[in-house]
């Protein structure tokens, strides 16, 4: 079974504006639409950028930013002054736009894209193709994809889903596979042998259930005697 990837999160049917739509018209449009962000295309259809609340909500703050003294001044890149002054104060799209946009391909996986919008701390990836937008992916949509069952698929032997959950466990580096045995019938893991800790059995809950083809897990093991610690 593939793993979902962003062409089967996103949402195809992206809302768009062009760079000359003024500010108004965009918070206007986030409204009715009761979406956080619109991305910014060219005439060609070329992503220049995104705007998003946060981009708005700066744009509006900077409404009544006070002046900057001759002081603080002497100390501020003039560049980066001009820039925070086009993006507080613009009156277009393409003004106040973010146009470092975090983007991804339709074979995204949506771990990847949970990885990228947890490290980037952003709410939303677009995704593209040949630099064409293809649709975007969200929080929700990401959330959408924990609780939509996986597609069904022939049942799996049970020597194959104990080789799979052994091969789980030998990834990880809290799950022993000396001292905890694996069975499986009829599609029910059962664990035998010793765990360290409550954690451990936990740990070894959730890997096993995320196994493709678990129907159930048991947990027959019992703790670990103090004198294999030494050895474990």
């Amino acid at each position: 079974m593939s793993p979902l990837a962003a062409r089967d999160l996103m949402t195809p049917d992206v809302v768009t504006v062009p760079p000359e739509t003024p500010v108004t018209a965009v918070a206007r449009l986030l409204s009715e639409r009761g979406i956080s962000a619109v991305p910014v295309l060219d005439k060609s259809g070329a992503l220049k950028g995104i705007v998003t609340e946060a981009d708005l909500i700066r744009r509006l703050a900077g409404e009544t930013d006070a002046p900057r003294g001759w002081w603080s001044s002497l100390f501020n890149d003039p560049a980066t002054e001009a820039e925070r002054y086009a993006r507080t104060h613009g009156v277009t799209a393409a003004d106040i736009m973010t146009e470092s946009v975090v983007t991804v391909a339709e074979s995204t996986t949506a771990a990847e894209i949970a990885h990228l919008m947890e490290d980037s701390h952003i709410r939303r990836v677009l995704v593209v193709n040949d630099g064409r937008l293809r649709g975007i992916v969200s929080r929700a949509d990401l959330l959408r994809a924990l609780v939509t069952p996986p597609p069904a698929e022939g049942e799996l032997s049970d020597d194959r889903i104990r080789r799979a959950v052994l091969a789980a466990m030998r990834k990880e580096p809290w799950a022993d596979t000396f001292y905890t045995m694996v069975e499986v019938k009829d599609g029910v893991v059962e664990f035998h042998g010793f765990s360290r800790t409550e954690a451990v059995k936990r740990g070894l809950r959730v890997l096993a259930e995320n196994v493709p083809g678990v129907k159930g897990v048991i947990d027959s093991t019992q703790p670990m005697p103090v004198y294999l610690y030494a050895s474990a």
